[in-house]
């Protein structure tokens, strides 16, 4: 099963049962030959690698999971340890993309399960840490290699392009510093590629600044999909991870204007706001929160969807239109990092909290840096911001901060060997741990 908080889960998981039914090849997610879903039988469960952060399976978000936890606990002015840097780093293949996760790094990737979301948000890490300028230039080069003719990007290459992949192809690319306008395939750049998704004109008026996931292969009209409009809407609004924008609108976000018969693809200058009006509009009518729909199950609420619908609204300059659902994350966001065990959503989580401005050693109650930084192994050292908790949080109730001063140890070796000599008492400190994960 894919993890719910790994871009285009929800996609994926339609085009994977999609695939099923049609009898077509399923999209290759990991460079591990005969590796399956984990609880198939088929073949073992991927062990945990040393410095990866999280302890589930690797194998389909191994890259991605540690990507945005290296690019989160950066901007908290925590400096991870050289053996995360350095799993992430050498995952990278030569052609300069990443694939979901490499089990053997020192074996040849296959081209063919090379992913574009991975190395999207490999590039972002690597630029937000600095100092890889040529492990950043080798993945804009991969970008360009694999750009499809009509500007998009697929989740592997040599596939049809879809929103979720090429809105993250545009915020690696305006990480490094490579405008998307320059960077072109068959005379359409990625910003052409990006408008091929977002609903305009001709669509529904109530759908109109959202994004599709890829459009219907039989030419119907495609409808709006939360999460390709929620991560899209980053890109549409000219951002990047981790969001610093500060600037800020009264006003909401404009929604699209159509003049009659207007039938044209959305115009880059209306791209941003157009999507922001959409999601604010959707965030509004379903209790600051957007949701999954799959065929054949009953909708649940998209956390991963509603983070990244945040976050695109925060770069937009419209963070009241966000702070609903930001207040919605912070209230449910236990049930999503599952009591801050999955690596993933705990980034995905800060990175909300941290271009919201909000506390993330409190946000929702929960240290959100101390949890993190406990998922991995421990850092060279920690800023301001930092409160690192020194083992898993626990699943019921938030992170324990600790005092990490030399003085406070000092002080406790202290009182306890004055305890031990004065009564021949042994002092045992049991520090309260949660589940092992």
């Amino acid at each position: 099963m894919l993890n719910a908080a790994r871009p285009g889960a929800a996609a994926l998981t339609a085009a994977l049962a999609a695939a099923l039914l049609a009898g077509t090849a399923a999209p290759a997610l990991a460079d591990t030959p005969g590796a399956t879903a984990p609880g198939t039988g088929s073949a073992p469960a991927a062990a945990t690698p040393e410095g990866l952060y999280g302890k589930s399976d690797p194998v389909y978000d191994g890259v991605w999971r540690q990507s945005l936890a290296l690019t989160a606990l950066t901007a908290a002015k925590v400096t991870p340890a050289d053996s995360a840097v350095a799993w992430l780093t050498g995952q990278q293949c030569a052609d300069g993309g990443w694939p979901s996760y490499r089990a053997d790094a020192s074996a040849a990737c296959d081209a063919r399960t090379e992913d574009s979301n991975a190395t999207a948000v490999a590039v972002q890490a690597l630029v937000a840490l600095g100092g890889h300028r040529e492990a950043v230039d080798k993945g804009v080069q991969w970008f360009r290699t694999n750009q499809n003719p009509d500007g998009s990007w697929a989740y592997n290459p040599g596939n049809p392009g879809d929103a979720n992949s090429t809105g993250l192809a545009v915020n690696a690319l305006l990480a490094a510093g490579t405008d998307p306008a320059g960077v072109a395939k068959a005379g359409k750049n990625a910003f052409d590629g990006l408008a091929l998704f977002q609903l305009g004109c001709a669509a529904p008026a109530d759908q109109r600044g959202a994004f599709v996931y890829q459009p219907a292969p039989d030419g119907t009209a495609a409808e709006a999909n939360g999460l390709a409009s929620g991560q899209a809407s980053l890109a549409a609004a000219g951002g990047r991870l981790p969001v610093t924008n500060t600037n800020r609108t009264d006003a909401a976000p404009k929604a699209l204007t159509c003049a009659d018969g207007a039938t044209g693809a959305v115009p880059r200058a209306d791209s941003g706001e157009a999507a922001g009006a959409y999601l604010a509009t959707r965030l509004a009518a379903g209790e600051q929160h957007l949701m999954l729909t799959l065929p054949g199950a009953a909708p649940t609420p998209d956390y991963t969807a509603t983070a990244w619908a945040a976050l695109g609204l925060v770069q937009g300059g419209h963070p009241q239109q966000a702070a609903g659902a930001v207040d919605w994350l912070a209230k449910e966001g236990g049930g999503w990092t599952k009591g801050g065990t999955d690596a993933a959503a705990t980034a995905t989580l800060l990175l909300v909290a941290q271009a919201a401005q909000r506390d993330p050693a409190s946000f929702g109650g929960t240290d959100l840096v101390g949890q993190l930084t406990a998922l991995g192994p421990a850092p060279r050292a920690t800023g301001a911001a930092s409160t690192a908790a020194s083992g898993p949080a626990s699943a019921s109730a938030p992170a324990k901060k600790e005092k990490d001063s030399d003085t406070g140890k000092f002080w406790m070796l202290g009182i306890g060997l004055l305890i031990g000599i004065g009564g021949g008492l042994v002092l045992s400190l049991q520090r309260k741990r949660g589940p092992k994960l």
